[in-house]
């Protein structure tokens, strides 16, 4: 009998019980890494599991389909409790996975996320700041909403949207219908684009208890729509952290949620803040933390769904992390001495079998004495893979 059947649901699990993940990526892959570390074994689960990145580190991989009932229902007897590693499992399958195990986060969670419409909703009945948006169904109501906006404007799907993918460009009501075409129609969301001087995130954990941990803010850049560059700290005013710090606190409880979240802001013109999205789960901006933070990401995330004590956030120092793209094989197999001969950058791969132009396939961190130095670390190591001698650029 496992072991949740014999205890209270909010009762630690400890090291030697069964963790569940839904979903078998990379992120995947690093909690099971973290939990295995622990002493926890690690069931995952996900259509074409035995190939993906999580397989590597459990020790049951069930590959079904999100359809499939007995399978789910097997994989959730199997464990004591269940988490995820994207945001997109189908309600029905989370659902029928409740009834056997704990699942952390829950579904208030997962149901606010999956669109942007009840995203954006939800944000504003919490008070929390987002720039003007307009649910649409049409293109010309898409050509309505732009003109209510009065000014530049991104169309994004309301669901399934990552990476950049799924938006487009509307600047004004004559450009709704390439807009409409350009991300496939469908329900979508229509936002005022802000002129930022930063984007940033907050990655946080929310335990059994109710108790609330942040990780220090991270700034981020990103090229064509996908994270490529995160550093902690950032020089903003400290007034405005704690906006953004008791924003997240007021998201994750919001969510009812009980593991890591991120929730990713704007920073804009006049010292503005809003909020641009969340995400139930671990982060790429968060990646630092595993050489950065006195615990990880994904440490946090097993004590969380574990109902353990939540670890210490504190970081080590400064950090930075810099995606590795599928780009970085186009001539060939990168230069992977080159890049780890630069001294302080650590190499963390995630075992696709494909590279492909704009996926992600790894990332490098570095740990220093100030987040220019951890920037320049890991930005001239990625710059060696390909033999490049490009110099790095600075997130604000």
């Amino acid at each position: 009998m496992k072991a949740a059947a014999v205890r209270g649901v909010d009762a630690p699990i400890v090291p030697g019980g069964t963790l569940g993940v839904l979903g078998t990526g990379q992120l995947g892959r690093m909690f099971a890494a973290a939990a295995v570390r622990m002493g926890y074994r690690v069931h995952v689960f996900g259509p074409d599991a035995e190939r993906a990145p999580a397989a590597a580190h459990a020790q049951r991989v069930v590959s079904a389909g999100w359809d499939d009932e007995e399978a789910l229902a097997s994989f959730a007897r199997g464990v004591d409790a269940v988490t995820l590693e994207f945001e997109n499992v189908p309600t029905a399958a989370l659902d029928l996975v409740a009834r056997h195990a704990p699942v952390r986060p829950g579904p208030q969670a997962l149901h606010v996320a999956q669109n942007r419409g009840r995203e954006k909703a939800f944000l504003e009945r919490l008070g929390v700041p987002v720039a003007a948006w307009s649910l649409v169904e049409s293109a010309d109501a898409a050509a309505e909403a732009s003109a209510r906006l009065g000014g530049p404007g991104l169309l994004k799907t309301a669901g399934f949207g990552y990476d950049g993918k799924g938006q487009a460009a509307l600047d004004q009501p004559g450009d709704a219908g390439a807009a409409w075409r350009a991300i496939g129609g469908g329900p979508a969301v229509l936002e005022a684009r802000i002129a930022l001087e930063l984007e940033f995130s907050v990655v946080a954990a929310l335990d059994v208890r109710g108790r609330f941990v942040p990780f220090p803010p991270t700034a981020n850049r990103h090229v064509n729509g996908i994270l490529d560059l995160s550093s902690t700290p950032l020089a903003l005013p400290p007034a405005v952290l704690q906006e953004a710090t008791e924003a997240t606190e007021a998201v994750l409880r919001g969510l009812e949620l009980v593991g890591v979240a991120c929730v990713e802001f704007f920073f804009g013109e006049g010292g503005r803040l809003t909020v641009n999205e969340v995400a139930p789960r671990p982060h790429n901006s968060g990646h630092w933390t595993i050489e950065g933070a006195a615990v990880s990401q994904f440490e946090q995330q097993v004590r969380a769904v574990a109902a353990l004590p939540l670890g210490d956030p504190s970081p080590h120092g400064a950090a930075a992390m810099a995606n590795l793209l599928g780009d970085a094989w186009t001539a060939g197999e990168p230069d992977w001495p080159a890049a780890l001969s630069v001294e302080g950058a650590t190499l963390h791969l995630y075992g696709k079998l494909e590279a492909r132009p704009g996926r992600k396939m790894g990332h490098l961190t570095a740990v220093a004495a100030t987040s220019a130095d951890a920037e320049r670390t890991v930005l001239t190591a990625r710059a060696a893979l390909a033999g490049r001698g490009r110099g790095p650029q600075r997130l604000r």
